[in-house]
């Protein structure tokens, strides 16, 4: 198949042939105009690609690409950065210790990436960060746009669909096939076309500035604190009725834990969740008891049998000491599950419920999905405790204090007031 590219000129006229008529197919893009591009992995080559990428202009685009499935954690395996008119780099962060030339040569350069928030943490991790940023993903949802991956977006606005089929790949082989490296140039390869034309319709709707505050939250959050208590997500975890069971959880999880870092695994795929939990209840003595247990027959799981009992007994004989033994619940400052608040709190409920369909109207009439005007959990906290007295001042107090952006503030502050002051009844 040959290929099909993309210049300015074309990118003006796919966009006008997209928003104006639906009767054309997208054009295919089966490779990056400047080629596929090879994979640096040296010192040398490192310091090549910052000094080009500095001497470049306008934003650089961005993408990760994680193995998540098939190592442990979410560090990135391949970063790749375009500027606009430049060649696509590949850059591979594993087998480089510091990619400070990169956050040099990109200081005070905007960044453009797609769904951010996944993208960000590993970048973080590999120490790179950006000072400015744009997210085609959180714009198309600012826009009310109801599909807002990648491929959706690039034919709304551009008219054209690349050639993707290496999603659910192990990006952690090396070396990368010559099909991998041109998937992962390709998710770079128009993202500064597609921020032109989604900046044009952010500003049309009188959203860029809006879009921008929300960009900004992204870089500027804190980070969150590591869970207390991680092993308590473990999934199934609610069957266990008993804290010696519990105790069993906890020992199993941070074996497991422990064994999936030193091997750069996944954690489940040493031992999944489900069958953990089937474990703990089943409180195995022997290896040939623990054997038994329908899912231990998997080989990953079976090869490291002596390693799982130990953890048990581990568990059983913490269970036996009071003071060491988990609760089986902790306690929460969070507000409580949705469906008990009736129950628990009928007022509160009462506010909920008339903060939602209000907001909702409003987010009708900015064409935004609701999770975008507020954060759930936002208004959550606020109809859970509301501050006292109720009042436009304090409620604009709480939500900033919530982190709701200026923008936010403005937009939902007046009606969240009204609502907790007079809610509706609940409905039947």
């Amino acid at each position: 198949m040959s290929s099909t590219h993309l210049t300015a000129g074309d990118s003006e006229e796919s966009q006008h042939a997209a928003e104006t008529s639906q009767v054309l197919d997208p054009v295919l893009i089966d490779q990056p105009i400047a080629g596929i591009p090879s994979v640096i992995d040296t010192p040398a080559q490192l310091q090549h690609a910052a000094d080009k990428l500095r001497s470049g202009t306008g934003p650089v685009a961005v993408d990760t690409e994680r193995a998540s499935g098939y190592r442990y954690g979410q560090r990135a395996f391949l970063i790749q950065l375009k500027r606009d008119g430049d060649t696509i780099w590949l850059i591979d962060s594993e087998a480089l210790d510091d990619l400070e030339p990169i956050q040099q040569a990109l200081t005070g350069v905007e960044w453009i990436l797609h769904a951010a928030i996944q993208d960000l943490p590993s970048l973080r991790q590999a120490g790179l960060w950006p000072d400015q940023l744009f997210d085609t993903e959180l714009a198309g949802r600012l826009l009310g746009y109801p599909r807002v991956s990648l491929s959706a977006l690039l034919e709304r606005k551009l008219n054209v669909t690349l050639a993707k089929e290496h999603s659910a790949a192990d990006w952690s082989v090396r070396p990368l096939t010559e099909d991998m490296r041109n998937y992962a140039a390709l998710d770079v390869e128009l993202l500064h076309q597609l921020r032109e034309a989604m900046i044009d319709e952010l500003q049309s709707e009188h959203k860029l500035e809006i879009a921008y505050e929300e960009f900004n939250a992204l870089l500027t959050r804190p980070l969150k604190p590591p869970r207390k208590d991680p092993w308590r997500k473990t999934s199934g975890i609610h069957e266990i009725t008993d804290r010696r069971a519990l105790a069993i959880v906890r020992s199993l999880w941070t074996t497991r834990e422990k064994l999936a870092q030193s091997r750069d695994l996944p954690p489940g795929k040493l031992l999944n969740d489900r069958t953990l939990i089937a474990v703990a209840k089943a409180r195995p003595r022997t290896v040939p008891q623990l054997m038994k247990i329908p899912r231990m027959r998997r080989r990953a799981a079976a090869k490291d049998a002596r390693r799982w009992l130990q953890a048990i007994q581990d568990g059983i004989k913490i269970a036996q000491d009071p003071d060491k033994v988990p609760p089986l619940r902790i306690s929460s400052q969070a507000p409580p599950a949705v469906k008990a608040w009736r129950e628990k709190d009928p007022l509160a409920a009462r506010r909920l419920q008339t903060s939602r369909k209000r907001l909702a109207r409003v987010a009708e009439e900015q064409s935004m999905p609701l999770e975008n005007l507020l954060l759930p959990e936002t208004l959550r906290e606020l109809c859970w405790r509301p501050p006292e007295p109720i009042t436009p001042e304090s409620i604009e107090r709480r939500l900033r204090d919530l982190g709701a952006r200026p923008w936010q503030v403005q937009a939902t502050s007046a009606v969240i007031t009204v609502a907790l002051l007079d809610p509706d009844p609940l409905d039947k």
